[in-house]
């Protein structure tokens, strides 16, 4: 019989591959961002057809961004920004800071 393993485990040694880990660094960037829309806009009391028309985007597209399954440009994050009434801000923060 094999040994069980733990998850943690499991997706540490997955991720030692450095193409898992650039996989998942973009898993976890598609999905924040889609979050932090899906947020804002339910706080707005909007719906994604309303985000989608304000931003110029179909509903299916901003169902499939708040779900993190694209990687958006830079633009597009714009004009999210703008019709969600919120200005654009990038930057870089120490990895020993990031969460």
């Amino acid at each position: 019989m094999t040994e069980r393993r733990r998850w943690n485990d499991l997706r540490a040694e997955a991720l030692a591959s450095p193409s898992a880990r650039e996989a998942y660094e973009a898993a976890r960037i598609r999905f924040e961002l889609g979050s932090a829309v899906r947020e804002r806009r339910e706080a707005l009391g909007m719906t994604q057809a309303q985000l989608g028309q304000a931003a110029g985007l179909h509903q299916s597209a901003v169902a499939r961004f708040e779900a993190g399954g694209t990687m958006p440009t830079l633009p597009l994050l714009e004009r999210l920004a703008d019709a969600l009434g919120l200005r654009l801000q990038v930057g870089f923060e120490p990895l020993d800071r990031a969460g």
